[in-house]
């Protein structure tokens, strides 16, 4: 067993080195090219032992690195990401958000649970085997992007374009999140994204509202009529063809997520609101599980001035579910919105470049009793539960689509960790959790069903283990 106790004697050690990662602000949004070269090199770096290396793209670079020395071994490809996404109000950061800042048994910082900390623990892993054993227990590649909280606009080219080097059994993916804190899980479905701009156009500038007032149709007025009319007064989507193709929810999925502990009472109270809506029919879990989505995101015009606005602009986003085509939904959202058109104005549906479908891999999948098998090692006598990641990994559909390969989402990230927002976060502990689980996974793929079928058969439900 790798000793990674041993490997680093304290927390502040590990601690440390992770600052200096997250103090790199690698925005993808809007960083400058030099930044995120700074945080490639920095990955790469920690890579040294396997040939790590930058690889330019047409956009912020992709980081690679190959430990190919396991003759007979399994192929596994390690993805992550090291952009970060933009810190928002700074005001409402408690701390610097590029100064990772340890508070109690958590650490703060923008990146350090989306996907820098998850990441950091892969490359301790690895490190660890190379220090204690001088070997990986099986073949890893490793591909890291710079573009993921962009959408990965150039990642595809550069799989296609390396399709044969990056040729493996698997990928296993250290970005993703567990469900909740109280327990382990792994996710074995993503939802599929697909985003759009509605664009309403009246008179060719901005009019006085005294002087103009009353004679021209208003841009705002009619954006907001369109937008009321995607939804029912009930929570469902109220456009012809939206759930075409989505399979009847089972009776045995259905008690499947009822038996999932889920407390009604306490998630609004979590979130500040007094109670839960959405689409009739359905529970809470399984409309964030099972069901789609569309939401409006933003909506622009005008402003606090007396103006008519010529333009109002609303971004709506739709999470898919496996039967919904990106395509499809496109066109239903299109159809029914310039079904509103009024008299005075113009009205443009914008679709953004690349939906993403639904992702799924089978519960019985090897690399699910792998990894669950690997979590009760860590977590001994709580279950792994199977759940589903409401948003969008946009590669793990590109893995299957180019390398014919499923992804295994094996993050230590935690849903609650406010990804994205103002205050992201990491519990400490998940640090030396996900070490010792990485280390138990590549070693029960790599020693192959005998050891797994041992592992899984003293974790089953019987004995506290896989729901």
């Amino acid at each position: 067993m790798v000793d990674m106790l041993s490997f680093k004697s304290t927390d502040d050690e590990y601690l440390d080195e992770l600052a200096s990662y997250v103090a790199v602000p690698s925005v993808s949004r809007d960083a400058t090219a030099e930044t995120m070269q700074t945080a490639a090199e920095w990955l790469a770096a920690q890579l040294s032992f396997a040939d790590g290396r930058v690889v330019a793209t047409a956009g912020h670079p992709v980081v690679r690195a190959d430990w190919l020395r396991a003759p007979g071994a399994p192929t596994v490809l390690v993805y992550g990401h090291y952009d970060v996404q933009p810190t928002g109000d700074l005001a409402e950061w408690k701390t610097p958000p590029f100064e990772m800042i340890r508070d109690g048994d958590v650490i703060r910082g923008r990146g350090v649970t989306d996907d820098k900390g998850p990441v950091f623990i892969v490359l301790k892993v690895a490190q660890a085997f190379m220090a204690q054993e001088n070997a990986l227990p099986l073949n890893i590649k490793f591909v890291f992007e710079g573009e993921e909280e962009i959408g990965s606009p150039n990642f595809p080219a550069f799989l296609r374009e390396h399709a044969d080097e990056l040729a493996a059994d698997l990928v296993i993916s250290a970005d993703g999140a567990m469900w909740r804190p109280s327990e382990p899980s792994l996710s074995i479905a993503s939802k599929g994204l697909v985003t759009l701009d509605i664009e309403v156009t009246g008179a060719n500038d901005d009019l006085h509202s005294g002087r103009f007032g009353g004679t021209v149709a208003n841009p705002m007025h009619a954006l907001s009529e369109i937008l009321a009319s995607l939804h029912s007064t009930d929570g469902r989507v109220a456009v012809d063809g939206f759930y075409d193709g989505i399979p009847e929810l089972s009776a045995v999925r259905r008690a499947e997520i009822a038996a999932v502990p889920f407390d009604d009472q306490r998630y609004p109270a979590d979130l500040g609101v007094d109670e839960v809506f959405g689409e009739v029919g359905y529970t809470t879990l399984e409309r964030l599980w099972e069901r789609p989505t569309l939401e409006i995101n933003g909506v622009k015009a005008g402003g606090k001035y007396t103006v008519i606005p010529h333009l109002a602009t609303a971004h709506i986003s739709c999470r898919l579910v496996p039967g919904q085509r990106p395509e499809q939904v496109i066109q239903s959202i299109t159809s029914h919105v310039m079904g509103k058109a009024m008299a005075g104005i113009r009205v443009a549906v914008h679709p953004d470049h690349g939906g993403v479908p639904a992702y799924t891999i089978p519960a019985d999948h090897p690399a699910i009793r792998a990894a669950s098998a690997a979590l009760q090692i860590v977590y001994p006598g709580q279950e792994v539960l199977l759940a589903v990641i409401a948003g969008t990994l946009p590669a793990t559909v590109l893995f299957e689509e180019v390398l014919g390969v499923k992804t295994l989402f094996f993050s230590f990230s935690t849903a609650d960790e406010k990804l994205h927002a103002p205050n992201e976060f990491m519990r400490i502990s998940r640090l030396r959790e996900g070490m010792r689980a990485w280390e138990e996974l590549w070693r029960l793929l790599a020693d192959g069903p005998h050891r797994l079928a041992s592992v899984v058969r003293t974790t089953s439900p019987e004995s506290g283990g896989v729901r």
